[in-house]
Order: C-alpha cells, then structure tokens, then sequence
C-alpha cells in the first residue's frame, strides 16, 4: 500500500460536479493499492497516519498529529501510484490491485481511520475525480507498508 499524505488547509473532491468529500485543516490521502496488500496492510497504515506527527506545534516542530490538531482527512483512491514509468512513455499498471481487491483494502483503510477518531471524507472508488486542495507547508509525503 502507498499513501501520498498532503498536510491541507482546505481540500474537496467533485464527480460530475457534485462535492463528495470536503475538508477544512487536516489531511488528504492520496491511496494506491496493490496485489499483495491484506487487512493488516490497511490497519498498519491507518495506525501509522493517524500518529504521523506532521502539524506544527507552538515552537513551529513538526510534533502533532491530524489527532492531536482535530483535523480531518480526505481519503481518494489512487491506483496510477503504481504506475511503472522506467520502460517506454507510457506507464504500466500492472502492480496496482484489480479494483474489487483495491476498492476493499481502501475501504478497511478508511474505516480503520475512522476507528481512530478521525473524521474521513472520500472520493469515489473508480471514478474521475476532481481533486482541489491548499497544501499547508508544503508538506508532502510519500508511506508505504510492508517497505
């Protein structure tokens, strides 16, 4: 499992231009699955991004986490964050989960999120989705399980 984490002030994401998820000061989750990823893959990673110490304190360190600042998160589907690039112009696919695989392994995620206390906002599986956001910082990170 790959997660992109963006540190947001305010982030949305429309389908067909109805909002399906919004978001003040929190996170967006950008969330690419593939093959192998299991239950324990999406647990390790919601306990991992609930915890991720990246919001300021009062000294301005990076020591607080979406938790500990009462910020949200916004979880979008992603599977071109497997998209293999070394051969050709054109990406392959190839490791990133069939949708059924993908789609339930991104669903555990979310709901191990909430299960932390979060408030999650989605996207939809599968869909084209318009994704807007302010990234505060920037702070951009790329977590994988299993790596």
């Amino acid at each position: 499992m790959k997660v992109v984490v963006q540190r947001s002030k305010q982030a949305q994401v429309t389908v067909d231009g109805e909002t399906t998820g919004k978001i003040e000061h929190g996170m967006v989750l950008l969330v690419g699955v593939t093959h192998e990823d299991t239950e324990s893959d999406a647990k390790w990673m919601a306990d991992k991004l609930a915890g991720l110490r990246i919001f300021e304190d009062e000294s301005g360190k990076m020591n607080l986490s979406v938790q500990d600042v009462g910020g949200s998160v916004l979880s979008i589907s992603q599977f071109t964050l497997y998209g293999e690039c070394r051969k050709g112009r054109r990406p392959n696919f190839m490791a990133a989960a069939r949708p059924e695989h993908a789609e339930s392994v991104y669903e555990m995620l979310n709901v191990y999120l909430r299960e932390a206390g979060l408030t999650v906002e989605t996207g939809k599986f599968g869909a084209d989705m318009d994704v807007e956001l302010v990234n505060d910082g920037p702070v951009t990170l790329i977590v994988e399980s299993g790596a």
